[in-house]
């Protein structure tokens, strides 16, 4: 799914990537039979089934006015907005950051070193590829929102994996406000993220 989706040029082929990649990681989020984890599950899967949706709805709505249905070419103003919530849902930015941590929480460490690290890969390939054609105004809000958000909440929590999500959410923050100025950058600072995160969570799982 990662492989597909950070490979494509067309929007059909990203939307197909993103959608295997949240049905395989719905059972290994629920593997563990408990109350919580199918609630974080489910949870998790309304949330990327809304986001894909509104995803493909984006680009709907661009090949609609323009004929164009290559990532590199989405230039109707709608679709830009559209695009930019829809991966911001997908990543958890700040208002939509609400399922990350209670997901996280229900998941378990293994898991949850998955959904902190290779899944939040190919909607940020898709953020570095449309870069030109997000809506600025929007992602830097959101960028500056997550990174206080994210910071303010894991100082108010006492569960590990909640603190860990609430990380994430913060580093998303920073990668998102440079990504306008400068993508390979917002790409070194996810290769370390990811290296950091995958310390912590492989540490704590020990």
């Amino acid at each position: 799914g990662t492989t597909i989706t950070i490979s494509s040029n067309h929007w059909m082929m990203a939307w197909t990537g993103l959608e295997i990649n949240t049905l395989a990681i719905i059972p290994l989020i629920s593997k563990s039979h408990h109350p919580r984890a199918i609630e974080a599950a489910t949870k998790y899967f309304l949330t990327q089934a809304a986001a894909s949706a509104l995803l493909l709805f984006s680009s709907m709505t661009n090949a609609w006015f323009t004929g164009q249905w290559d990532i590199t070419q989405l230039t109707h103003p709608t679709s830009c907005l559209l695009l930019t919530t829809a991966v911001s849902i997908k990543l958890g930015l700040t208002p939509f950051h609400f399922w990350f941590p209670e997901v996280l929480q229900g998941s378990s460490m293994t898991t949850g070193l998955l959904l902190a690290t290779l899944m939040k890969f190919p909607p940020t390939a898709l953020l570095v590829l449309t870069s030109p054609s997000l809506n600025p105004t929007l992602l830097t809000t959101m960028a500056i929102a997550s990174a206080a958000l994210g910071g303010w909440m894991g100082l108010n929590q006492t569960q590990v994996r909640k603190i860990l999500a609430f990380s994430s959410i913060s580093h998303l923050g920073w990668m998102t406000i440079i990504l306008l100025y400068n993508p390979k950058l917002t790409l070194l600072t996810f290769y370390l993220y990811c290296l950091m995160t995958s310390a912590i969570f492989l540490a704590l799982n020990t």
